[in-house]
């Protein structure tokens, strides 16, 4: 009998998938590591890259923040989609797309500001591109084989064009008066209209198709919905959304893997030789089996705010930020989304340095501008210019003094950055010379200013660098826990 009780057992083990203990790993790869490598080409300094990071960090709040009126019965423009940064601010992960036997491999960037999973395809005609690199040098592929255009009766191109009736969607792709009264637009021969996408210098138009798709080499759709861009302005390289809709990536996956998902960022301070793992993306592990794992900290957790305007948002409650022992009130629209989708904190793996609203921020610096007179820190003026952030000072790596900072959500959940994730230290060039380390929050401005409306703030991807962040949609919250993300990779890639 206990024979038979152990071999029942272990039938059982045998037959449940190891995805539902440590849920799917998939890596994701900084695109800074695009630089690492000996091929004799000269480094790209770092506040060249600072530079490039805050001015796109800004650009992307505002997208975030732009006002959208009234518009026109027409493919809807209303998404912000995430266009590629500097090496060092976004982060890539690959599908394959096409049957089993011919599935070819797509790089994506990972966005959880958007639901939209697109990609270009041949034949691609992609405008100021100039310059701006692909992962792997990827070629646009034709539309994958076995692919069908989604019809426009379908619910997801209602979905992917803001919830538009299908009546309006058939009639926008031309069919005739008499299929569209009778309700047969949903014929194959009527397929969903074309998208067209806009941002802040950049757009792209896209058709709605349907085929198969996998991921991690374990995981395959075979009717996943996705978009084919055959026209795109400014961007070369597509885009995985995460967001919070039906036709994000976690969606339309099985629920066992929709629900949450989590990711583990490797600092990397803009230093190509510290990507030496990929970033860990885990699909469906609860996270309270990381105590399992022997991973050491566990999660905080801050509950999701409902942001009936832009409902493909994580949109969290930040209450305050405390700069060594001084605690300042966060604005109040940083805590609250009202009805027209205006406030709260997004937290966003495509924008790379924190946004907060003007107030917030002007205290917050002068906080820490305080601290750092009182240490003794010189404020280093050219570094500022340079980089596009506030305060900068000389520094070096051992030097002590600089003031601790934390984010404190609703929920009594603080999270305590560590140094480099706030006050970053790398080689100056110029007037300043030496060491020098800069405040890695921004100005996000203020609705009051004429920036517009919607998030109040932004969670930029450094500062979440060295946490396990985890979207857990099922239960509506979103947590952190301090995590050596390259340990996580070993433990999760061996298990």
């Amino acid at each position: 009998m206990r024979l038979l009780c152990l071999a029942a057992l272990l039938a059982l083990a045998l037959l449940l998938p190891r995805r539902q203990c440590h849920g799917l790993l998939v890596p994701l790869t900084n695109t800074l590591s695009s630089l690492r490598g000996g091929n004799g080409t000269t480094p790209v300094p770092v506040h060249h890259l600072l530079r490039s990071s805050s001015l796109r960090s800004a650009a992307r709040h505002r997208r975030h923040r732009a006002h959208r009126g009234p518009r026109p019965p027409q493919p809807s423009a209303h998404r912000q989609l995430s266009l590629p940064l500097s090496p060092g601010s976004d982060y890539t992960l690959s599908l394959s797309v096409g049957p089993a036997s011919a599935a070819a491999p797509v790089p994506l960037f990972l966005d959880t500001g958007s639901d939209l999973v697109w990609f270009p395809c041949a034949p691609f005609t992609c405008m100021l591109c100039e310059g701006k690199p692909t992962p792997g040098g990827f070629a646009p592929l034709p539309p994958p084989p076995g692919s069908r255009r989604v019809p426009c009766a379908s619910p997801l191109c209602s979905a992917a064009h803001a919830s538009a009736p299908p009546s309006d969607l058939c009639a926008a792709a031309g069919c005739p008066l008499e299929d569209i009264e009778t309700a047969s637009c949903s014929a194959a021969s009527h397929p969903c209209p074309p998208l067209y996408y806009a941002y802040g210098d950049g757009s792209l138009v896209a058709h709605l198709r349907r085929g198969r798709v996998g991921l991690a080499a374990s995981v395959a759709v075979e009717n996943f919905t996705f978009a084919c861009a055959h026209t795109a302005l400014g961007e070369p390289v597509g885009v995985a959304g995460f967001g919070r809709g039906p036709l994000s990536l976690p969606a339309q996956l099985s629920p066992s893997l929709s629900g949450r998902f989590s990711y583990c960022l490797v600092s990397h301070s803009f230093r190509a030789d510290r990507l030496i793992r990929p970033s860990p993306l885990i699909l469906g592990r609860s996270p309270d089996e990381a105590a399992g794992l022997g991973e050491a900290g566990g999660f905080v957790y801050t509950p999701l705010l409902h942001n009936p305007r832009h409902p493909y948002f994580y949109s969290v409650a930040l209450e305050a930020v405390s700069v060594g022992e001084t605690r300042i009130p966060a604005r109040p629209e940083l805590g609250r989304v009202d009805r027209a989708g205006n406030g709260g904190m997004v937290v966003d793996s495509g924008t790379t340095f924190t946004m907060l609203p003007s107030e917030t921020y002007a205290r917050v610096a002068e906080a820490f501008a305080r601290a750092m007179a009182a240490a003794g820190f010189a404020r280093a003026g050219r570094a500022e210019a340079q980089t596009g952030l506030r305060p900068c000072y000389r520094y070096a790596a051992t030097d002590r003094g600089v003031p601790p900072l934390a984010l404190h959500f609703r929920g009594n959940a603080t999270v305590a950055l560590p140094r480099r994730n706030y006050f970053m230290g790398f080689r100056s060039e110029g007037a300043d010379g030496g060491g020098v380390g800069c405040l890695m929050l921004m100005d996000g401005g203020d609705a009051s200013s004429g920036d517009g409306d919607g998030p109040a703030g932004t969670l930029g991807n450094f500062q979440q660098q060295g946490f396990e962040v985890v979207y857990d949609v099922d239960a509506g919250r979103v947590g952190f826990a301090r995590r050596r993300c390259t340990d996580l990779w070993d433990s999760l890639s061996r298990g």
